[in-house]
């Protein structure tokens, strides 16, 4: 009796044994498949968190906006400004009110001859100008061009950025540009321009990055002036059509127009959005007055304007032309009334002002650069215009 006994109690431990060790075995599965779908979830969490991340990503990327409202590419010149009389034009034999283009040495000994005198010099060229204005005007402006590792050079860089313009200027060894503008008492100027390295600007010279973080490329027909200039301008207008930036191009000057007006047809044509001439350049351009040309013109590009003078500027779009008054002032210096016309019309566009209000505020701020000394937009030009505009912006 007592071994039976024993046997029994020997076999329920088994059996207890046996069923304790099932039960442990089958919580640690349990467990196990537990932590396995925790896992899954947290892969597939994480997962769909970097794949909403990436959306973000990708999301903010299209609407990353550009670094710059406006770059520009065009001969930095640095304007030296001198007060002379009628006799130093007679003994120097320079005729009066005239552009004279001169060489190294030409600029050396002008440069002797005013030693002395009281100079002024501030940053200039077309474009610059125009870009310089609208930096003024409190857009985030850019130029490119190429300047001397030379006084003259410095000079430029530090004007030009210390009127709110990002500079990607390029540097080599050799004589920056420079304008010996000699100035009479009857207010005449009598400019003596060496370009020196600015006809040096190559393809290899161009910021990419400064064109393709841009709303607005800007240059005008000076930069058509060497081969390696033209490889420059193609180059960079070929980055722009690809980054999908507008392209604003300033005829500037009946002389090139002259020389290179088929090209510029197929320039207008072919590459450009925007296009800027006065009522001289667009006739040679288009063969025909005024009136007919800026339809020419508008059929080519999305936008073309033609400065007048005192007399109103044409605007023509999408089939329509609208005239816009000139303002009336009192003239004193008439260089960089076209820059700064085309500053202006930049800044409405920019702003998304209608055209012909663009149209307005750049004839308010030529007339406010001629009522002045000096090609550039007086330094208040932004108050000026928010006073002048503020009803109609």
């Amino acid at each position: 009796m007592s071994l039976l006994l024993f046997w029994s109690i020997l076999n329920w431990i088994f059996i207890s044994t046996l069923i304790t060790i099932s039960l442990l075995f089958l919580a640690q599965t349990l467990v196990c498949r537990k932590i396995s779908l925790k896992s899954r979830m947290r892969f597939v969490r994480i997962r769909d968190t970097t794949k909403m991340k990436d959306m973000e990503i990708s999301s903010q990327r299209k609407e990353i906006v550009p670094r710059f409202d406006v770059s520009g590419m065009g001969n930095p010149l640095v304007d030296i400004l001198v007060y002379v009389d009628d006799n130093f034009l007679i003994s120097n034999h320079l005729n009066k009110g005239i552009m004279h283009l001169i060489e190294e040495d030409g600029k050396r000994k002008l440069i002797k001859l005013i030693k002395g005198k009281k100079i002024e010099m501030e940053a200039g060229g077309s474009c610059p100008n125009t870009i310089a204005s609208l930096g003024i005007l409190g857009l985030r402006a850019a130029l490119t061009g190429k300047i001397g590792d030379d006084d003259f050079g410095s000079v430029f860089e530090e004007k030009i950025i210390n009127k709110n313009v990002t500079s990607f200027l390029k540097k080599e060894y050799g004589p920056t540009g420079t304008s010996i503008i000699l100035i009479t008492p009857d207010k005449e100027r009598t400019m003596n321009t060496h370009l020196g390295l600015c006809r040096e600007y190559k393809k290899e010279d161009l910021p990419y990055e400064m064109i393709e973080n841009s709303t607005f490329f800007y240059f005008t027909g000076y930069m058509w002036d060497t081969e390696n200039q033209k490889v420059a301008v193609k180059d960079a207008l070929l980055k722009a059509k690809n980054s999908g930036v507008k392209v604003i191009f300033d005829v500037a000057d009946p002389f090139a127009v002259n020389r290179y007006r088929k090209d510029f047809l197929e320039i207008i044509k072919n590459d450009v959005d925007i296009v800027l001439s006065n009522a001289q350049e667009s006739e040679i351009l288009t063969g025909t007055k005024i009136e007919d040309g800026i339809r020419k013109l508008g059929e080519l590009a999305r936008i073309a304007v033609v400065k007048n003078g005192a007399a109103d500027t044409l605007i023509y779009s999408n089939g329509k032309l609208t005239a816009v008054p000139s303002f009336k002032t009192d003239v004193k210096d008439t260089t960089g009334a076209g820059d700064n016309f085309s500053a202006g019309f930049i800044y409405g566009l920019i702003k998304g002002y209608p055209l012909e209000l663009c149209g307005r505020i750049a004839g308010f701020i030529a007339s406010k650069t001629i009522a002045e000394v000096g090609a550039q937009a007086p330094e208040n030009i932004k108050y000026l215009v928010k006073r002048m505009f503020e009803k109609q912006m």
